[in-house]
């Protein structure tokens, strides 16, 4: 295959959040050596200069060219603030050691070494940015990441290929090329953290313009003004270095741990984990450990604790990855539901379930700075910036200033040397002009007010990471809320099952502490369909899962104790009856495998056998619409959608259940089965009712802030009709506000997408809407009555994909947003942003890590490690945080630009005007 023409420009990581434009350059020396004279004879401030300006760097030494021939190579990000860095290219000789030496290898086809190897040298060309290695692709004409196992291998490609390992010469040429698996991130010397402060623009300035008021005699507001500095520039340099000690004592771990990993010829070999490459085939021991690298399962289950990623300590179990001859890519075949076969960087795995005589065994995926928890660090080392309008309005102030400055150099050496006033006079009070119009003590005041404001909230039990962004909380004008552990109590309590029978509902059945559940499917349901483990002698796992276990009385056995008397089978778990559960007619039930949930999927599955009874059956859990689909119409009741919001327009989280029967009875093809083909022809069971109260702080918080005239919003992963309740009840849709449900519906074959709404106590007969409709239901504006809209997160992505020109209309008047998934809840917060919001996010991490980061103030609730990558993590368990940091904000902000106006304008032009 021929290799693709290049240009001098390309993009790196194309459609991702770091995209960044290429260009490509050849150093030419005789222009380095006409810049190093320049050095010299500019006494080094042509080389800070470039320090500032890496651009202009590389247009003063370098020449454009082709990126395949280019050695130094500048980007510059594709956002609003086009930052331009200079990057080196450098090169990469892998090599297959052999007991007769050294020799050149390749790898297969798919790999994106065998793209990147350069013929007959043998050579790869690398390039290093933001701690991530990316390869030239010969054939792509591009630079790629490494590190990472291609997109293009099917399950069967990863099964077979990469099942069996690596021989030791193949391992060390794929680290030669991938780079070691480590996250490295030093401790910075204070030294260094002085330099680079010291070294800003404004910095340099104000040595030069205490300079000069010392030599003027201008000796005691410079010497206040130098220590007020120092001290600023102190605690600066303290907040950085704990952060970068922070950061490095939550990485060291990663990169010295022991690792098994199986070899080519079948043995079983430790090895350091800085040493795992992409292929390399992990073996799980069963024992506790945190994963060094991102890696696919492929035989066996795990449960692990995905904390660090969530920021919920919650055990998430993994299943392999199915073993499937085709050409489709895994992931493509997986769909979104591709992370329940992969173990992420930093989570722990805390138990094992390894298929009889064999073990338990994961691919690695990802390694050093691409896996997950590398992805984390990295955000926080190379956070997104922000366009703060209050930093654009001085910017454009002190270039106002600026202007002013010139006329004063002009004017003052005319009138000086009009007046006979000597050359070194002259000189000096031209230069003087120049530090009084622009204060040298503007960053050092502004500096102290955040310093300050930072401490504040530390007392307050927040803690900020990035202090730049307080003063940004002074500009919130939206607050966006998760619902469940934000809003509302972390845990459910179990109120009542409606169970179905001949397409109807029954009566109600209320938990009580004396009642007990009778012998039927929903019980069978509710023993089996969940994901808990049982570890460190007690049980553990999602809270919905624990409470309606709880609720049966019924006990789990240790799965380590429990295994078939069939050696070829699967270990498996048991649920028994407990001591204060009814009498029922089986010894326990046996959990034979597990589709585990999925917030993309909205469901879970398990397939169970009823000890002493030679079948299957399959029950599902999950959300009533949801469940609905895999149900045979003939067992759905006529009442399904009415008895469903009865429920939810009370505020409850509501549950469905559904069964079948297994044709077969053969324990050894379970494994084998697909979700699609034991998720289907159901039989549907009934409700299982949750209660979720609202925190006692929440009503009052949400009063608050709209008294302060800030938008709420919620987005939740609830059923929708759940969230519409608890946003009348908390007050976040005023008594009297009209609540408005759109739901939008995708193209299908011949009929367009639509939009249709009802309100949200009646669902009304729905019909298709022009968009000059809904324009016009947008544009109301009724000073009687305020309009609210509620969506699910599956009309919102239709309306992101058909009806874009309407979303900002939508998202002025949308307050409830529900069944919203994390990158949804991402994007919601993008689009707010655009429509000039300042948005902020609080959240207990759960599945709102993206949302923190991408808002102008993500705040977390929870302190887990996944909340490092938010600007704030509070200890206050409530929403009582946010009021308090946006009054925070607003003082800080307040302050600032007090500060800002009488030195700039006090300090500047009276100085000015008195010269």
């Amino acid at each position: 295959m021929e290799a693709k023409k290049t240009s001098t420009r390309a993009l790196l990581n194309p459609g991702e959040e770091n995209e960044m434009e290429l260009f490509g350059y050849r150093t030419l020396m005789w222009r380095q050596a006409l810049c190093i004279i320049g050095y010299i004879f500019s006494l080094g401030f042509l080389l800070l200069l470039f320090y500032w300006k890496p651009e202009w760097d590389v247009w003063c030494q370098c020449a454009p060219c082709a990126l395949e021939k280019a050695n130094v190579v500048l980007l510059r990000t594709t956002d609003d603030f086009k930052k331009h860095v200079k990057k080196k290219v450098f090169w990469v000789k892998p090599l297959k050691i052999t007991d007769e030496g050294s020799e050149e290898v390749t790898s297969d086809e798919k790999s994106l070494i065998n793209k990147a190897l350069i013929m007959p040298e043998c050579k790869v060309r690398c390039l290093r940015v933001q701690k991530i290695r990316y390869v030239w692709n010969t054939l792509e004409g591009n630079f790629q990441k490494i590190g990472i196992l291609e997109d293009e291998y099917s399950c069967s490609d990863i099964q077979t290929k990469f099942g069996s390992g690596f021989t030791q010469e193949e391992q060390e040429m794929r680290k030669q090329v991938c780079g070691l698996n480590t996250l490295e991130v030093e401790v910075t010397p204070i030294w260094k953290l002085l330099f680079k402060e010291v070294l800003n623009p404004y910095y340099i300035f104000q040595a030069f313009s205490l300079s000069m008021w010392f030599a003027t005699g201008y000796i005691e507001f410079s010497a206040v003004l130098v220590v007020i500095t120092v001290l600023s520039i102190a605690a600066t340099i303290y907040n950085m270095r704990m952060q970068s000690v922070k950061l490095h004592k939550m990485v060291s771990t990663h990169n010295s741990m022991k690792v098994t990993i199986l070899t080519k010829n079948g043995d079983i070999q430790e090895v350091e984990s800085q040493d795992l490459v992409p292929g390399d085939v992990i073996v799980l021991t069963g024992k506790k450990f945190y994963l060094p690298c991102d890696s696919i399962l492929i035989t066996g289950s795990c449960v692990v604790n995905e904390g660090m990623l969530t920021g919920e300590s919650v055990p998430v179990s993994k299943t392999p990855l199915p073993n499937i001859d085709n050409s489709i890519p895994w992931k493509t075949h997986s769909g979104e539901d591709y992370k329940r076969h992969v173990l992420f960087c930093g989570t722990e795995v805390i138990q094992t379930q390894a298929p009889s005589k064999c073990l338990v065994k994961a691919v690695v995926l990802r390694t050093g700075f691409n896996t997950a928890k590398g992805d984390l660090v990295r955000s926080i080392l190379y956070p997104k910036p922000v366009n703060f309008k209050l930093h654009r309005d001085a910017i454009r102030f002190l270039l106002g200033l600026l202007a002013v400055t010139v006329i004063g150099v002009i004017y003052t050496p005319i009138v000086f040397t009009r007046n006979g006033a000597s050359p070194t006079d002259t000189v000096i009070w031209t230069l003087l002009v120049i530090t009084v119009s622009i204060s040298p003590a503007l960053p050092a005041a502004v500096q102290v007010c955040i310093l300050y404001s930072q401490t504040r909230l530390q007392r307050n039990g927040i803690f900020c990471l990035s202090a730049q962004r307080i003063n940004m909380c002074g500009q919130l004008n939206i607050i966006c809320f998760d619902k469940t552990g934000t809003l509302t109590e972390d845990g459910m309590e179990l109120w009542g099952i409606v169970p179905s029978d001949e397409r109807s509902f029954q009566e109600v059945y209320l938990f009580t502490p004396e009642s007990s559940l009778p012998w039927s499917p929903v019980l069978v349901g509710m023993v089996s369909c969940h994901s808990l483990i049982f570890l460190d002698d007690k049980i553990q796992g999602d809270p919905l899962d624990l409470k309606m276990f709880e609720g049966t009385g019924w006990v789990l056995q240790d799965t380590d104790m429990t295994t078939k008397e069939d050696e070829d089978s699967q270990p498996y778990k048991i649920v028994r009856p407990g001591l204060d559960s009814e009498k029922v007619p089986v010894e326990g039930i046996a959990i034979l495998h597990q589709f585990p949930f999925s917030s993309s999927l909205q469901r879970m599955s398990v397939i169970v056998e009823i000890m002493g009874e030679d079948e299957f059956l399959v029950f599902m859990k999950g959300a009533p619409e949801m469940v609905e689909q895999f149900c045979t119409p003939d067992t759905v009741p006529l009442n399904y959608r009415k008895e469903l919001e009865h429920y939810t327009l009370q505020g409850f989280r509501v549950i469905a259940l559904a069964y079948k029967k297994l044709a077969t009875n053969n324990a050894q093809i379970i494994e084998s089965l697909e979700r699609e083909e034991v998720e289907s022809d159901l039989v549907f069971l009934g409700f299982l009712i949750m209660e979720n109260k609202l925190k006692p702080e929440t009503k009052a918080v949400l009063h608050e802030l709209t008294e302060a005239k800030i938008r709420t919003v919620m987005i939740t992963g609830d059923n929708l009709q759940t969230a519409c309740t608890i946003g009348k009840t908390s007050g976040m849709i005023p008594v009297g506000g009209n609540l408005i449900v759109i739901e939008a519906n995708a193209p299908e074959e011949s009929s367009p997408a639509s939009i249709t709404w009802g309100s949200s106590e009646k669902i009304q007969e729905k019909s298709n809407v022009s968009q000059d409709s809904c324009i016009s239901i947008c544009d109301t504006d009724d000073t009687k009555k305020s309009f609210h809209f509620a969506m699910t997160g599956k009309s919102y992505q239709v309306i992101v994909n058909h009806f874009y020109e309407l979303l900002p209309k939508i998202l002025l008047k949308g307050t409830i947003f529900a069944r919203m998934s994390p990158s949804q809840k991402s994007n919601l917060i993008e689009e707010l942003q655009k429509i000039d919001y300042y948005a902020g996010m609080c959240g207990d991490g759960a599945n709102d890590c993206g949302a923190l980061k991408v808002a102008h103030a993500g705040i977390s609730l929870s302190e887990l490690e996944a909340s490092v990558a938010s600007p704030f993590t509070s200890k206050i368990p409530n929403i009582e945080c946010v009021p308090k940091l946006i009054k925070e904000g607003r003082n800080c902000l307040v302050t600032s630009f007090c500060v800002f106006k009488y030195i700039a304008i006090n300090k500047g032009f009276l100085e000015f005007v008195i010269i």
